[in-house]
C-alpha cells in the first residue's frame, strides 16, 4: 500500500554548526490595518484601459506599475476583500514565530492610489465583448484584461472539514481563521498521533505542508514528548470523523489503490484541496483543467490577444508561489505595456522561476530556487543553498516580508534575477 509520501525529517539533514543569533529583527509591522482607509471614488467609470482581476500579490504588483504609467483611473482592480494578507508568513504564524497581525494590512492601504478599486467579485467574463460582469450584475469593459484571481481553496471537498476546522486538534495554516489555532494545538499536544496532510490537487506553496510538520516536530522534541509522538505525512484526505477523531484517506497507488484507510489522530493539520476558481473554470478564458490558458513564456492568452494572466490562477506549469509571481509580473508588465504604448520593446519571456524557502526549524531553512519548467536550480547566492542556514532563515522571516510590503506590492520588485547575475549565478 502506498499512502505516506515519506517519513518526516528523513529528507532533511540536520545542521550542527552554531548559528549567529546576533541579528536584531527589523520587523515591518502591518500597522495600517487599523488606519483610516482612503476614500474610494464611488463615481467610477464603466470602461478602463486595463482591468485587473484580483488584489492579491499578483494583481497588485502588476496594477501598481500600470496605474503609475498610464495615469489616474486608467486601471481598475476588482477585489472584494477588506484585508490583504502576506500568506507566506503563515508558516511562522502557525508555529508561534510571528503574529497574524504581522501578515496583514488593510486593502485600502495597499491598493495603488492611481487605480480605481472596484470592491466586488467577478461573476463572469465575456472576452468577445471585452467585458467583465460583477457579482452585483454591473458590467465593466476593458481594452486589456489581467487575470490574477489566485487559487480557490475547496474546504468542502473534505467531508466534515468546514465544521471541524479549528476544533479538537484539527487545524490548517491555509486559513486566517485557523492559522493561530495551529500554534495553540501544537502547544497543547501531549503526545499521540499527529497527522499532516497533502492533497492530490495543485496547491499554493507546495512546501508549506512540510514546513509546519518540521516546526511542530521541533517543538514537541524540545517539550520532551517526541518519544510519545507518532508523526505521519499523508496524501489525499477525504473525510474527518470528529466524534471518533479519525481521518479517512484515499489510497492512491499500490495493490490497494482505490480503497481508503482510516487512521486515528490527536493532532491533524489539513492542507485542503485547491483548484481554479469556479468563475474562471466556467469562462471562455479557461483551459481543460480550468486555469486561464496563457502562453507559458509571454503570459498572453492563447486565444484572446488582449488578455493576460499570472499567478496561481494561470496555466503556467510551475509551482504556485509568491516568488514565481515576482518574475511573472516583470514579464507581463513588459509585454502588456509594449502592447498598450506601441513601442518596440523586446518581448520578455518567463523561464518558470519559482522558489520554496523550506523552513526546517526555528532557526534554519533550505532556500530552494528553481525553474518549474526545467526542474533545474536557479540559485541566487554564491553558496550552496541546498544546505540549512540561519542566514536564509533570517532573510525569509524578516527581510523578504519587508520587500513584499514596501516593494513588490508597489510594482518595484521583479525578483532576484538581477542579483543572480551580480553574484555570477546566472
Amino acid at each position: 500500500m502506498v499512502l505516506a509520501l515519506f517519513s518526516p525529517l528523513s529528507a532533511v539533514a540536520r545542521m550542527s554548526a552554531a548559528r549567529n543569533s546576533a541579528f536584531q529583527s527589523k520587523r515591518f509591522l502591518a500597522q495600517a490595518v487599523s488606519a483610516t482607509p482612503k476614500i474610494i471614488d464611488q463615481a467610477k467609470p464603466s470602461s478602463y484601459k486595463v482591468v485587473v482581476v484580483g488584489g492579491g500579490s499578483a494583481g497588485l504588483s502588476v496594477a501598481s506599475t500600470l496605474a503609475e504609467t498610464l495615469g489616474n483611473k486608467s486601471v481598475a482592480v476588482v477585489e472584494p476583500s477588506d484585508v490583504h494578507y502576506y500568506q507566506p508568513l503563515w508558516t511562522f504564524v502557525g508555529s508561534g514565530l510571528k503574529t497574524l497581525d504581522e501578515s496583514k494590512m488593510a486593502m485600502s492601504e495597499v491598493m495603488p492610489e492611481k487605480a480605481q478599486w472596484i470592491k466586488d467579485s467577478v461573476a463572469s467574463f465575456d472576452p468577445t465583448k471585452n467585458t467583465v460582469v460583477l457579482a452585483n450584475g454591473e458590467s465593466i469593459s476593458y481594452d486589456y484584461l489581467v487575470v490574477a484571481a489566485g487559487i480557490q481553496v475547496n474546504w468542502g471537498k473534505i467531508k466534515n472539514l468546514p465544521e471541524t476546522l479549528g476544533k479538537n486538534g484539527v487545524t490548517s495554516n491555509y486559513s486566517a481563521q485557523s492559522v493561530e489555532k495551529t500554534h495553540e494545538f501544537i502547544k497543547a499536544f501531549k503526545g499521540g498521533n499527529a497527522l499532516f496532510t497533502m492533497p492530490s490537487t495543485p496547491i499554493k506553496c507546495a512546501g508549506a505542508p512540510q514546513k509546519i510538520m518540521y516546526l511542530a516536530e521541533e517543538q514537541w522534541r524540545k517539550a520532551g514528548i517526541r518519544d510519545q509522538t507518532k508523526i505521519n505525512y499523508f496524501t489525499d484526505l477525504t473525510e474527518i470523523r470528529p466524534d471518533s477523531k479519525e481521518a479517512v484517506f484515499n489510497v492512491l497507488a499500490g495493490d490497494a489503490k482505490g480503497t481508503t484507510v482510516t487512521l486515528p489522530y490527536d493532532f491533524l493539520h489539513v492542507t485542503p484541496p485547491m483548484g481554479a476558481p469556479d468563475f474562471i473554470k466556467a469562462s471562455p478564458l479557461s483551459n481543460a483543467d480550468g486555469w486561464v490558458d496563457v502562453n507559458k513564456e509571454t503570459l498572453r492568452h492563447n486565444k484572446f490577444n488582449n488578455v493576460y494572466a499570472l499567478g496561481d490562477c494561470s496555466s503556467l506549469p510551475t509551482s504556485k508561489t509568491a516568488a514565481a509571481i515576482t518574475a511573472q509580473s516583470a514579464v507581463l508588465k513588459n509585454n502588456l505595456l509594449g502592447d498598450i504604448l506601441g513601442d518596440s520593446k523586446e518581448v520578455a519571456k518567463y523561464d518558470g522561476y519559482t522558489s520554496c524557502p523550506l523552513v526546517t526549524g526555528s532557526d534554519k531553512l533550505i532556500l530552494a530556487e528553481f525553474s518549474g519548467y526545467t526542474g533545474q536550480p536557479q540559485e541566487t547566492f554564491p553558496f550552496d543553498q541546498s544546505k540549512e542556514r540561519f542566514s536564509t532563515y533570517f532573510l525569509t522571516k524578516e527581510i523578504i516580508p519587508d520587500i513584499y510590503w514596501k516593494a513588490m506590492l508597489k510594482g518595484k520588485w521583479d525578483g532576484p534575477a538581477k542579483y543572480r547575475k551580480l553574484f555570477g549565478a546566472a
